[in-house]
């Protein structure tokens, strides 16, 4: 009996992958695993996909938060072009750890050639990293001229010539596979690591010590400024956003808000433990300066903004004088942001 186990991202890829190796006649058995990490968003729709394509197939989802510390930790070389092979790594490691519990003979992987970097020497490398070598079906890393004739032969990139499919070819491979060719899950499961911006903000908070899954979490606002040397304003704006960043606040930071319900509320990160009396004045004084930017009213006229530490029930009034525009904030010395697409694509 030949099982094998699928790499399920919920991607077209993936799951044209996976049903092209479930309809060959030498296998008897297909599992799912999916892998959640911080960079994508969990969602109960793959759940929902997986029932309506996946009738009766094991579906497992497994957390691999705390191994991509591994490569993001600072001093571990991490580099934002090799995150791919990097979480492709993890992701083949604890594969093979779990084929050996479901006694699984081959892994299925959407793997394309040349997507996001990723060439075949790289795969090949991987492969034999994790000591899986012959057993790692890539069928979208395949000749199309032609269908294999064993499932070794989805194994082998040394001898198969390799074609780069583009995302047409998958949409029309899913088709005849009665798949929905539309990926309805792509935006959601996408890496947000390879989104525009966000990219360089993790590179970038990965620099730091002690870096967090919640620091990791404040990448996903639009507006972000980092104020040299250690201080972090976050401003949410929708009720949306500001719901979102209520729930990340910790007790050390500053919550500075607009005095009408509706205004933006930013949340403040810094050490207040190194910082001198005028210095913490300076970081209050710029973080609400740069919260009343953020109010939809004459720049020119003071705005009163509120701010309070979250472990202090003291609340403060400050009337604010608001920069003149966004360009202003960015042209003080040691601000900077680094600028993301629309919100919706960041939530990916």
């Amino acid at each position: 009996m030949t099982r094998v186990l699928a790499l399920f991202s919920g991607s077209l890829a993936s799951r044209v992958a996976a049903k092209l190796v479930e309809r060959h006649p030498a296998v008897d058995a297909v599992s799912l695993i999916h892998f959640r990490s911080p960079f994508s968003a969990d969602s109960d729709d793959l759940r929902e996909l997986v029932k309506g394509e996946w009738t009766a197939v094991p579906f497992r989802t497994q957390s691999l938060k705390r191994e991509y510390r591994r490569f993001i930790e600072p001093g571990c070389g991490f580099s934002l072009d090799g995150a791919c092979v990097s979480c492709r790594s993890l992701q083949l490691s604890r594969a093979a750890r779990y084929m050996q519990r479901i006694k699984a003979d081959f892994l299925v992987t959407g793997d394309r050639i040349g997507v996001h970097g990723v060439e075949r020497e790289d795969l090949m490398a991987l492969t034999e990293r994790v000591g899986l070598e012959g057993r790692v079906l890539r069928p979208l890393c395949q000749s199309a001229s032609r269908k294999p004739r064993t499932l070794e032969e989805w194994a082998s990139l040394e001898r198969t010539r390799t074609v780069e499919l583009e995302d047409r070819a998958v949409a029309d491979l899913g088709r005849g596979l009665d798949l929905d060719p539309r990926d309805p899950l792509a935006s959601r499961y996408r890496c947000k690591l390879t989104i525009p911006g966000f990219g360089e903000r993790a590179a970038n908070l990965f620099q730091e010590e002690g870096f967090t899954l919640n620091g990791l979490r404040l990448l996903d606002f639009a507006l972000y400024y980092k104020i040299e040397p250690d201080t972090k304003v976050v401003i949410a704006l929708t009720e949306a956003e500001k719901h979102e960043l209520q729930t990340l606040f910790l007790p050390q930071d500053l919550r500075v808000y607009h005095s009408t319900p509706h205004g933006p509320m930013a949340l403040v990160r810094t050490d207040w433990t190194t910082k001198t009396d005028s210095e913490r004045r300076r970081v209050i004084e710029l973080a609400a300066r740069i919260t009343a930017t953020h109010v939809d009213s004459a720049r020119a006229t003071p705005v009163a903004v509120y701010f309070r530490l979250e472990s202090d029930e003291e609340t403060l009034l400050f009337n604010a004088h608001p920069f003149s525009s966004c360009d202003e904030i960015l042209g003080l010395a040691g601000v900077e942001t680094m600028a993301l697409p629309e919100r919706q694509a960041v939530r990916a």
